[in-house]
């Protein structure tokens, strides 16, 4: 049985209060071994310790004394079992800490022998505490749990024995987030209300990765998630990017529904995270006025993170504590930040998640996709969103098309994409080798090249994506918000950065109703066409052919550049494919490739990239693909931070 007689010898407690020292305040922030944590304002639980043995744990003045919880079933336990423990948790753990040992709890589903050996690596641990709950032993010293919790670090406090959860503090050093959240007991969320060094950096709170275990019905359980700041979370505000917009307007009282599927299946979202203003693209760093753009992490941080999930793409890029982000895309919101920050990306099929309670910019085309480095992780989270629309397949395509590529590698970056367009087609077991793709000749070659008066796809299409998302965005939010600004501040018009600015003026000015028609009719007519003539569903692959494009090629884009103002959002190219046709098109990280860096003056690298389409409704097969790729090593997980490999 465990028995409590192992002697201890009691010393300093490692632990800084730094919020009104001596008496306990909910939501304090605390150091423990030099790194600061929040404790969230409700208790987990509470041990039936008595005080006396708390006040000789605690470090005098001070409140909170850091706990390790840890649950099994322990026959016995000794020195080398601790150990054990201890070096998982700091494998999987970032929240977890020696520092944490400081009083440790034993919870045994069974009565098992407590070996005397523990007491000198209690000792060399810096243990003043060591408890074992009344499962564990039939010692009356046993100290009894009012609430079962998850092994992982905790904070007693030295009076009441409650027992709170850790929030390791991080600073947002990229600038990717707008703040720090935290859930509330009632299903709203609220700011973060910690604080730690950084210039002009919010802190982001994340909670022990130990606390949680994935299970069928919640398989984002523990995931650290970060939200585009255009969705709705309730209890904090929604600011699109816009500081005018973000002021008058109050606290949301709804969570997207997008949003709550997630946070149903266990994901713990962690913060809002940057949007160019109201998802337009904008170029850093001259487009962005009412916020900083985020810094893109990868090779010498000064490339442009893209947009509009810039905060969602810069904080995947740098950031190993935060897992994954949603976003939204509508002409490339998630697929170019993707591209750029190293990392997988998707639009899916329009139409598989409502939007409610979501900035628009354009129903007709707004997705929600998400920004990962795992494609295990990415394939999980694309289950739980989209559920109940993922369309069932049995194989994956044997035809592969591609457009954009080069026949030969020049250099590095190129090298990489042939490599893996070679390795896919012995993957897929391809009938033939890749071939061309020439949608454009087969449109000029269509009858409706005729019935709609345009030979060229770029005739037919270039006016249309800019039209629809200026006049519905202009109509569906730009109008309200300027109105309601307005009559709050005597006539006064709000501030725009440029690139909103010149497409809601469009609308305004120039577009009417008929334009807007068109744009609509132009986009149906593109739609039909291409999935019944170009990338067609079948019933086995779901898609008959996967169409690949370079996604980006290790090109720094840099951000201490001087631009030409933004211009009308007037373009046709192959990544208009996605929202014109309502297809998905998802980005593969590759790898990455060097170039010489201008602000480093130093070679540094970049990612290699490559988009790929497929059917309506495929996205699951796309996910598979992608999880099977990087478990057969033809694809790795990049990591975080400048290189996406270590070199």
């Amino acid at each position: 049985m465990f028995s409590s007689t192992v002697k201890l010898a009691f010393g300093a407690v490692v632990l800084t209060t730094l919020a009104n020292a001596g008496s306990y305040k909910a939501g304090s922030t605390v150091n423990v071994d030099g790194i600061f944590y929040y404790v969230p304002s409700t208790p987990v639980s509470s041990l039936g310790v008595g005080w006396s043995q708390l006040k000789r744990a605690a470090t005098p003045g001070e409140d909170l004394i850091p706990l390790t919880v840890m649950n099994g079933d322990f026959m016995t336990f000794d020195a080398s079992d601790l150990k054990r423990k201890v070096e998982t948790y700091s494998a999987t753990d970032d929240v977890f800490s020696l520092g944490f040992l400081q009083s440790i709890y034993i919870a045994s589903t069974t009565p098992g022998t407590l070996n005397g050996s523990l007491t000198s690596i209690l000792h060399e641990f810096g243990n003043k505490l060591f408890m074992v709950s009344p499962s564990s032993t039939s010692s009356k010293t046993a100290i009894d749990c009012t609430k079962s919790i998850p092994s992982g670090p905790y904070f007693l406090h030295a009076y009441s024995g409650d027992v709170y959860q850790a929030w390791r503090l991080y600073s947002d050093y990229d600038g990717a987030f707008t703040e720090g959240t935290i859930a509330l007991a009632d299903g709203n969320f609220s700011t973060l209300s910690a604080s730690i060094a950084g210039v002009q950096s919010p802190t982001i709170g994340v909670p022990s990765r130990l606390y949680y275990t994935k299970t069928e019905s919640q398989p984002l359980a523990g995931v650290r998630l970060g939200i585009k700041d255009i969705y709705d979370i309730a209890g904090t505000k929604r600011g699109c990017g816009n500081r005018a917009y973000y002021d008058l307007y109050p606290e949301r009282n709804t969570t997207a529904p997008a949003v709550q599927k997630l946070i149903d299946a266990g994901a713990i979202i962690v913060g809002k995270m940057k949007t160019s203003q109201f998802a337009n693209g904008e170029s850093a760093t001259a487009d962005w006025v009412d916020y900083h753009s985020p810094f893109n992490a990868r090779g010498d941080g000064y490339s442009d993170p893209s947009s509009s999930s810039s905060g969602p793409g810069a904080g995947i890029g740098a950031y190993d504590w935060l897992d994954l982000a949603l976003g939204s895309d509508t002409g490339g919101s998630v697929r170019n930040p993707a591209q750029v920050n190293g990392a997988y990306g998707n639009r899916p099929t329009h139409g598989l998640v409502t939007l409610e309670n979501v900035m628009p910019l354009s129903p007709l085309m707004d997705t929600p996709g998400f920004l990962a480095r795992d494609a295990t992780l990415w394939k999980a989270a694309g289950q739980v969103l989209y559920s109940g629309n993922l369309t069932a397949f049995s194989s994956f395509p044997k035809t592969v098309y591609t457009t954009g590529f080069p026949p030969n590698a020049s250099n590095e970056a190129e090298g990489v994409l042939l490599e893996f367009l070679a390795k896919l087609e012995r993957f897929l077991n391809v009938t033939q080798s890749s071939s061309v793709l020439d949608f454009e000749s087969m449109w000029t070659s269509s009858p409706l090249a005729v019935t709609e008066k345009a030979s060229t796809l770029s005739e037919f299409l270039l006016t249309t994506y800019g039209v629809l998302i200026s006049k519905q965005q202009y109509n569906m939010l730009g109008a309200p918000f300027i109105s309601d600004y307005k009559a709050a501040f005597n006539g006064r018009t709000p501030f725009l950065d440029p690139s909103p600015l010149v497409r809601w003026t469009w609308a305004q000015r120039n577009l009417t109703d008929q334009d807007l028609e068109q744009g609509i009719h132009n986009k149906t007519v593109f739609t039909d066409w291409w999935n019944s003539e170009v990338v067609r569903n079948v019933p086995d692959t779901c898609s008959d052919s996967l169409l690949l494009y370079p996604g980006t090629l290790a090109t720094p884009n840099y951000r201490n550049e001087y631009i030409d103002p933004p211009r009308l959002p007037l373009w046709w190219g192959i990544s208009s494919v996605g929202p014109l046709a309502g297809v998905p098109d998802v980005v593969f990280p590759l790898g990455q490739a060097t170039y010489n860096s201008t602000i480093t003056l130093h070679e540094e690298v970049l990612p290699v990239a490559v988009n790929i389409i497929a059917a309506p409704g495929c996205d699951a097969m796309l996910f598979e693909l992608a999880e099977q790729l990087q478990k057969a090593g033809i694809i790795n997980a990049p990591k975080a931070g400048s290189t996406m490999y270590r070199r």
